[in-house]
């Protein structure tokens, strides 16, 4: 069975539809029956890219800022090199909102429904480069994977989709994500100058959507001995419109106590959630929240919102807060900070919960979507 798989985002620094699409590749490799030609957005190729392209983000802004109608003319150069590839190709698979024009079965992932729910939170041009392909997608997929039930049901509320066209393929998480010792961790940590369980963290690309000023505002209420104790590590890419944290990021981190890293590597990211005392995660929404199963499997306890998909992925492991209640996510802070037994509790919550997602799963549920839609 040849299959096509989308892998263009794969030339962007990988965040959560990069490592779900890494994981997957890696994962179906266990199918031997399974032919993967992933198409980059230029070329075909048979393996994974070993990173992203050089600058290449850096490049795409300034494109999308200089030429006009961008998304609209790079999917045109882009469907032009995919067609040409497509021959032989029993199914496609395509894990975004807007798949390529192809002439056999068609398979996609639909991670979320935040252009529906958020609109405010996409550029302008990419909401409408969504708006123009993202119903018919759906409504020419045979099947489309969904990250949750949660977001099944969406799909199958808002496009009218019959549930028999959903599937649901949990995600899972990475053998790098695992507990570690204060002395496992202690050089890395303390080239970054944190120590061991001694700092909160968020991760996430910082956007509106992630809600990092309702984590600022709430760290801000904390006692200032705590904070001193307790830096805040923010740890992501800078997204669409982060002048929204501007202000109140900059004063944070002129404290001292806020710090942003930035972009890290996998290799950082899992260290660093391995190490924090907690992760803390108000996100607005999220159609599965990855960092949130990533935490859970090191080891570490989360603050997160009660809505959107988390409540299935956390289960009884998580600490829920509402999103928009700065001084309950403070409580909930100090109490994760204070109380040792209840610490300890959430963290062994965490470590079973975790247990029940892996990308195994996910990547036999998604081999099994491929040998329906093809053998029908």
């Amino acid at each position: 069975m040849r299959v096509a798989l989308n892998a263009g985002i794969l030339r962007a620094p990988r965040t959560g539809i990069g490592q779900y699409l890494v994981e997957l590749v890696q994962a179906l490799a266990a199918y031997p029956e399974i032919e993967l030609r992933l198409f980059n957005g230029w070329r075909w190729q048979s393996e994974l890219p070993a990173a992203a392209l050089p600058g290449y983000s850096r490049a795409s802004g300034l494109i999308k800022r200089w030429v006009p109608n961008a998304y609209a003319l790079r999917r045109l150069v882009e469907q032009q090199r995919f067609t040409r590839g497509t021959a032989g190709v029993d199914l496609y698979h395509d894990p975004s909102l807007w798949p390529f024009e192809c002439n056999g079965p068609m398979v996609m992932t639909l991670h979320d429904l935040t252009h529906v729910h958020f609109p405010e939170t996409q550029p302008a041009d990419r909401l409408r480069e969504i708006e123009r392909h993202a119903a018919r997608s759906v409504e020419r997929a045979e099947r489309i994977l969904v990250d949750s039930h949660f977001i099944g049901e969406e799909v199958c509320r808002y496009y009218g989709v019959p549930t028999e066209r959903v599937v649901v393929a949990p995600l899972g998480y990475a053998a790098r994500f695992y507990p570690r010792t204060a002395a496992q961790l202690a050089a890395s940590l303390q080239a970054l100058d944190l120590q061991p369980g001694h700092y909160l963290l968020c991760v996430g690309t910082l956007e509106p959507r992630k809600n990092l000023q309702l984590a600022l505002r709430a760290y801000q209420c904390l006692p200032a001995a705590l904070r001193e104790q307790y830096p805040l590590v923010i740890v992501g890419m800078p997204g669409w419109r982060p002048e929204q944290l501007a202000e109140p990021l900059q004063r944070a981190l002129a404290s001292g106590q806020v710090r942003l890293l930035g972009y890290q590597s996998d290799t950082t990211i899992a260290e660093l959630l391995a190490g924090a005392r907690l992760l803390l995660f108000p996100s607005l929404y999220e159609g599965f929240g990855l960092p949130v199963l990533e935490a859970m499997a090191s080891g570490t306890p989360v603050i997160l919102s009660r809505n959107s998909a988390l409540p299935e992925v956390a289960g009884e492991a998580g600490t829920y807060i509402d999103p928009q209640d700065e001084q309950a996510c403070a409580e909930a802070i100090q109490q994760l900070i204070d109380d040792q037994p209840e610490w300890q509790r959430r963290r062994d919550t965490g470590l079973l919960r975790a247990e029940a997602f892996s990308w195994q799963r996910c990547a036999a549920i998604t081999a099994n979507v491929y040998r329906q839609v093809v053998e029908s």
